[in-house]
Formats: C-alpha cells, structure tokens, sequence
C-alpha cells in the first residue's frame, strides 16, 4: 500500500493487490500534478500507446474549500475514459471493470451530473427551446450533439461505479476497505496494512496551479488583447486557452479556465478590476475558474448567449449544490444575440455558434478607429473540417449536419481579422492547424494545445507566451485616475468632485511584487489608494492575512488615528496606487464634515478589516457601508441569536457562540466568526440554530447590505456547507 502526497489537497493511494490507483481529492488541474510526479506516464499495452494513471477518485466531503470548487472530475474521469482507453473498445485497458467515484452520497450525485452537463450541456430539444431558439434550430443542435456522443448519450451513473460513504467502513474491492474518520480524513485498508489521508486544506492554503508564471505588467489600453492562456486541460506548464480584452482601460476576460487568479496575479489584475466575462463555453479548462469571479465585491458582467448561460448555469449550480437562481446573486448577466453585433459601451461582440458537443460561440470583437474597425477573433473550442465534413448527410433522420450548416461554419472560421487566435488541440472536438492555411488574417495565434508544432504547422500561425501583449489600438491617456475618481466619489458623495481631484492628483506609486507599503508599528505619513494588483494585510499575531485590490486602500485607519499600523501591507503582483499623505487626507475630511463620521467609524471598520469574511477584496466605501448598518448586540450567555424574519448575519466581537442542527453542535465560534448565513444565502434559517455558550457580543447586519456581494455571499455558502456536512446524520463531526 503506498501514499504520495501529489499537491495541496490531492494525494495518491496504490493499492496494487487489489488493482487500486485512487486519486484522493481532485481540484482544478490535479491530472496535470499527478503527470509531474510521474504517475500518469505514457506506455505501450499490446503495441497500443495509451496512458497510465488512476481508476478511482476519492471526492472531497466539502463542494468548496477557502472558496474553491474542491471536486472538479471532469478532466481525471475523461483521462481515464480516453488517456487511458478504459472505456473505448477493443481497448487494451477496457476490462469491462468500470472506474470508481468514491464519496459522501450528495457529492457523488453532484459530481456525476456535474460530469454529465460537462459531456453534454443541455440535454434536450425542451431545454434547448427554453433558451429562445427556433424549433428547427433546436433539432439541429440535438442532431449535432448526437453525432458527437455516438447517437448514445449515456448518464454518468452508467460509464462510472458510485461509491457512497456513511458512518461504517466500505469495501470498494475484496478485502479492501475505505472508512471516514472524520470530515475529509479518510482510512484506507487492507488486512494488516492501512493508510490515512487528509485532504482538509489549511485556513491560508489554496489548490496550487502545476506551472510558475512569474510576474508581469499589463497595460491597461485603448483596445488591447492579453494573452492568459495558449495550453489545454492536459498542458503541464501553461494555462488554457484564454485572452483578456482590454479597452478604454476597461478589462474583460475571455473564459475563466483553471487557477483563474494565480493568471490574474501574475498579471497585476485584481479580481475587483474586472468589468466582466466573455464566456464561449461550459468545459472545465474554460469554465471552473469562475468561482474566482465570485470573489469579487461587486457582481462581474456575465456576457454570453442565452444558450451557453444556460448550461454554465445548470453545470456550475449543480457543482456548487446550489438553486439555479443564485447565479444572479454572483454574476450580473448581460445576454448576447448570436449572429450580431451587440454594443457593449463602444465595444461591439459577435458571438457565433461553434459546433462543440456542449453549447459553444466563438468570439468576434471590433472597435472602431480612423481607418475603420479594429478585430480580434477568438476561436475555442472549435471542430476541424475533416470531423465535421464527417458529419455531414442529407437524412434529417440520422445524426449530423446539412452541407449548408458546413459549409457556413467554414466560412465564419475564416473571415478575416487583424489578430485571430485558433484552437488547434485536434482530435474529434477541437481543430487542425491545416484548416487555416491561406487564412487572411494579418496575424493568426495557434493555441489550446500541449503539443509542438511542426515546421509546417509554424507556417500557418504563430504561438505566444504568457503575458504578451497585441495592442490593436493604443491609449493616449492613464485610465488609472479616472478609475480612482469614480471609488472616492462613491466613497465620499457629499464632497465635491474639485476636493476628490485633490486626491487623485497626488502621485501615483508602483511596487514591484513583494515590497512592502506599510510596515506594522509604523506610524505611517502617506495613505496608499490601490489602482490595480493585489497587496496582503498581514498580522501574524492575530493570524489575519487578507487580500486587498483595487479600490481598497492602506494604511488608511492608522494614517487617520496617526497611530500604529496594526499589520504590515505587502504587494503580492505588481502593484499601482496613489500616494495620498496622511495629512493631506485629514484635512480633505475636515474640510468637507468627513471627518468625525469616519473616525466614529473606523472602530467597526478595523473589525470588519480583521475577518476572514469581510478583511479582503472589499473596497473602502463599501466596507464603509457595511460598517455603518452594523448594529451592536449584547448576548447574554444560553441567549438565543434570532435572524427574525427579515434574516441577518450575527458577526462575533467577542465570547462564544455554538452553532446547532437538529440540537447537535456543529460548530463553536468566537471573535470574527458568524452566523447567520443560511438566512442570507437562502433567504430563511431553518436548518441552523445558535445560542450564546457564554456572555457575548455582536454585531447584527442586514441582508441587503451585503446581498450583492459575492465574495461574502461565497465565503457564506462555503460556510453553510462545511457546517451542513458536520450536522448530516450520516457524517461524523469533527
């Protein structure tokens, strides 16, 4: 019996005698770790080449941790199927013996529809109508995603065998045992032998991506593309395909694949900075990095047709064990008509449907500049001409596409652009180089694959690297200040806008990565106001270590007390701020009535900068805001805590609190923590009772104040999870 510990969160299991290879744990990328340690390699089996690696996962017992999806199996499910051939015919490795989900029974039916809506998107001609297309383009689509599964559109329950965990060891072969020892701690064993896993991430611990990227600047242009991603799901060393738009000093992503924020990171962009997302489609390498979307503190424009919104939706909310209707609560959704030119404030996208076994567009963006528009084409996931020329029949009875809706599709993927990035992974759902010989586009990208290319292949297009950049039209002005105009004026709305230019036209400051802006026990003379990257409030004492972006500023509260700084800010990327002196910054407050109401409220300010719920990616003036509809509660000890009907968060000052269900505790908690969530996030508390277990104090917030802010909503319903998992009958608290 052997463990390996592959990454954070993720860890190896062999069991040889019993023909086990369990992958414990599989967050975003963990068949790309497992392929740098060395346990998925490539063979030869009966002079078929094919891959090695695992025939089991183990899911994690909590759907998020530290506000990361926990169970992402799609890709470890497809490499088994395909990589390693367990599943295609007349394969050496296809035994007949089926892999194995191994997991609490509410992740293991999640994963397994999960896994289905990642196979398949929408699923029928009825829901495929739900989302305003004609019936005849209706049939088509199902006509099309037939011919992609094979005419066999199979549920997951039928490809996999599902193992569900309870209180009592499993035997998931003869004499092999698996048993929960508490929650995301699990025992393996067999006869004399065992192994024990924790798979439980630490409170500053995040899934880490396979690659290092380094650090890296970007510009914010007039209209700009930055390249984030040119790998695929299986490429150890670089993210996926992926683009970032810039314009008018505006960003906006194009998919949100994997290790979303360690890209963004490398990049100096902070989550808040983001004005919204592009989405193509509902593939894991393009899809599971929007839980870091979800950590903003406002909601990110959501931008796709009412197709690809439809089944992201069904996926990500069937993932995150959450109702359809929630997604609003994160993402502000802004549809997009396929076939046309929607304006989005001067930047105009066509979105176009791309034949993909899920629901797909590719991507066409344009601006218009002296000699006339400006292009960009982003082309994933696409099919090559020879699969789909494949497809093509004339019997509307059988599975495939009309000569026309071919013929079409070529057509789309040719016409010109001055920048155009192709998908190029090959195969039977992506394209071929081949394809775009004597495309016209003044510059063409090769992208979402893993493999070299040939002399030949480099002909037709080229390759970038993380990070570069194609200035399509370049800014004649620093979009920064007008940014910082726009937060201090929604942080100070009484003050006129001539005192707001005072303090966005002191000097702005740039950091390199690691340098540190205030240092604790400093009585720090400037105020820092972050215009992009990402700093870290830490104070080890406390054990707080907070992320701050744009919009937030440091050393704010010790610059007005002209006190001590309570920690040191430190920036993680590049970092861009204004450099406000603290004197100057008193004497904007005075002189506009300012400044007795936020020393009276800096008290709650420094609390709430001190929690993991709302010390990091909040901006001052909503941190502000929150603040100031805090209400103080004394708790006496056995007090009930009542959300009332209106619902509301209880967030601890001091004692203690314990969280019940069904009269078992399920949770103690003190200074920073809370309670409160499920009347927040579902809008009733009926599963979670608290009572004070010593004499407290709190402060209760009202829905509304944070309704709309995703990070806390995430941060809530991870929350909610974790504690639904300790009060289950079937589980075992910790």
């Amino acid at each position: 019996m052997k463990k390996i510990k592959v990454a954070s969160g993720i860890y190896w299991v062999e069991i040889p005698e019993s023909d086990l290879r369990i992958l414990c744990g599989c967050p975003a990328d963990a068949v790309k770790h497992l392929i740098k340690k060395g346990l998925v390699r490539l063979e030869e089996k009966n002079g078929v080449a094919c891959e090695t690696g695992p025939n089991a996962i183990l899911l994690s017992d909590l759907p998020f941790q530290n506000e990361r999806f926990s169970n992402l199996a799609e890709f470890p499910v497809l490499q088994m199927f395909y990589k390693q051939g367990l599943i295609i015919p007349n394969h050496p490795n296809n035994t007949g013996a089926k892999p194995m989900l191994i997991g609490l029974e509410e992740e293991v039916k999640a994963q397994a529809e999960y896994i289905y809506r990642g196979n398949y998107g929408l699923i029928s001609e009825e829901e495929i109508l739900d989302a305003g297309v004609s019936k005849e383009e209706a049939a088509q689509m199902m006509r099309l995603k037939k011919r992609f599964a094979f005419d066999n559109i199979k549920r997951t329950e039928e490809l996999l065998e599902t193992v569900f965990l309870g209180t009592e060891p499993v035997e998931i072969k003869p004499g092999t045992f698996i048993r929960r020892a508490a929650i995301n701690v699990f025992e393996f064993s067999r006869g004399e032998e065992s192994v024990t896993v924790n798979i439980n991430l630490d409170k500053n611990e995040e899934y880490e991506p396979s690659y290092h990227l380094g650090f890296h600047e970007a510009r914010r242009e007039y209209f700009s593309v930055i390249h984030s991603g040119e790998g695929d799901g299986w490429d150890i060393n670089r993210p996926c395909m992926a683009s970032i738009v810039t314009f008018q000093g505006k960003i906006y992503l194009i998919d949100a694949g994997p290790n979303l924020l360690h890209s963004l990171q490398s990049l100096g962009i902070g989550v808040s900075e983001i004005e919204g997302i592009f989405h193509t489609h509902s593939h894991d390498d393009h899809f599971n990095g929007l839980t870091v979307l979800m950590r903003s503190d406002h909601r990110i424009k959501y931008y796709a047709t009412p197709l690809v919104r439809k089944s992201v939706v069904k996926k990500l909310c069937v993932l995150a064990s959450m109702e359809e209707s929630l997604f609003d609560k994160y993402f502000e959704t802004k549809d997009l008509e396929a076939g046309k030119w929607n304006n989005i404030d001067g930047l105009e996208v066509m979105p176009m449907c791309s034949p993909h076994p899920v629901e797909t567009t590719t991507m066409l963006f344009r601006v218009l500049w002296e000699s006339g528009y400006k292009t960009y084409a982003h082309l994933a996931d696409i099919t090559s001409f020879k699969v789909l020329g494949g497809m093509v029949t004339d019997d509307d009875s059988k599975s495939g596409v009309t000569r026309e809706y071919f013929e079409r599709i070529k057509k789309e993927y040719l016409k010109p652009a001055d920048l155009k990035k192709i998908d190029v992974g090959g195969g039977m759902i992506h394209g071929e180089p081949e394809d775009f010989i004597g495309d016209k586009s003044e510059k063409t990208i090769l992208s979402h694959t893993s493999q070299p290319f040939t002399d030949s292949q480099k002909e037709i297009g080229e390759n970038s690297t993380f990070g570069a950049a194609d200035v399509l039209i370049p800014a004649d002005q620093d979009y920064s200040k007008a940014i910082a105009f726009r937060h201090l004026q929604s942080f100070f709305p009484s003050a006129p806008p001539h005192e707001i230019r005072m303090l966005t036209n002191c000097p702005i400051d740039s950091f390199n990565p690691g340098a540190m802006l205030v240092h604790k026990g400093e009585a720090n003379k400037n105020i820092f106001f972050i215009l992009s990257g990402l700093l870290e409030f830490i104070a080890p004492d406390s054990g707080v270590n907070n992320k701050l972006t744009s919009g937030a500023m440091a050393g704010e509260l010790s610059g007005i007390l002209e006190s001590e700084a309570r920690g040191s800010f430190r920036a993680i990327s590049y970092v861009k701020t204004i450099r406000i002196p603290s004197c100057l910054y008193i004497e904007f407050l005075k002189r506009n009535g300012l400044f007795d109401d936020v020393k009276k409220d800096i008290a709650n300010r420094q609390f709430l900068q001190n929690t993991w719920l709302f010390g990091e990616r909040i901006s001052c003036p909503l941190k502000s805001r929150i603040s100031q509809s805090m209400i103080r509660t004394e708790l006496k000890s056995e007090t009930p805590l009542d959300c009332g009907k209106e619902g509301g968060l209880f967030l601890i000052e001091s004692g203690q609190v314990e969280v019940s269900s069904n009269g078992r505790v399920v949770d103690v908690i003190g200074e920073g923590d809370f309670y409160g969530e499920e009347s927040v996030v579902f809008g009733e508390s009926c599963l979670l009772t608290a009572r004070a277990s010593r004499d407290s104090v709190a402060h209760k917030i009202a829905p509304d104040a944070i309704r709309y802010v995703p990070i806390v909503q995430i941060k809530l319903l991870e929350t909610f999870k974790r504690r639904m998992v300790a009060a289950g009958p079937h589980f075992i608290f910790a």
